[in-house]
């Protein structure tokens, strides 16, 4: 599996990614992950809509918390056609919670756990931390990538508005 070294860091401390790097106009690489209800979950189940896919290290931890609830305001205003999800290492069970405490009803979070697939397949995997790093993706309704934000320090948020704005470009 590729390692990519000086791409993110962690309050400064460089950290390693593991997976290839994902570019706009790749076909997007499938995944197995849980959701919360412990049912595998692959890229097919979300075919025809148009993705965001946000990559966090933890619900559990303040910015991810923000990011999440930030995606699932905006997800009201986006409709049917866009389908937000949050994948995090997170235990489907940690995560469930979370969301029923704060009240995240339009993202869909999912656990990358059990075989890091996402996180492997998408560049993402922290490879010193075994957590994903903080990325936003934009995929098509035809598979195809259309937006990618690598974060650099992974305790910044990511441009809403950028990965917004091509959401919006694809279902206008």
């Amino acid at each position: 599996m590729a390692e990519r070294t000086g791409i993110i860091t962690f309050q400064g401390n460089p950290l390693t990614l593991i997976g290839p790097e994902i570019h706009v106009g790749d076909t997007a690489p499938d995944f197995t992950v849980t959701a919360n209800d412990l049912s595998p979950a692959t890229l097919a189940d979300f075919s025809g809509k148009v993705l965001v896919i946000a990559s966090v290290p933890s619900l559990d931890t303040p910015v991810c918390d923000m990011e999440t609830r930030r995606f699932n305001t905006e997800a009201s205003a986006l409709g049917d056609e866009v389908k937000i999800l949050t994948v995090s290492m997170d235990l489907p069970f940690a995560q469930a919670r979370w969301c029923g405490a704060a009240g995240i009803e339009a993202v869909q979070t999912l656990s990358d756990h059990a075989q890091a697939s996402f996180g492997e397949n998408w560049g993402a995997l922290i490879k010193e931390l075994r957590l994903l790093t903080r990325a936003v993706f934009v995929v098509d309704k035809d598979g195809k990538v259309a937006y990618v934000q690598y974060l650099k320090e992974i305790t910044e948020e990511p441009d809403y508005e950028a990965a917004l704005k091509v959401v919006r470009e694809l279902i206008g």
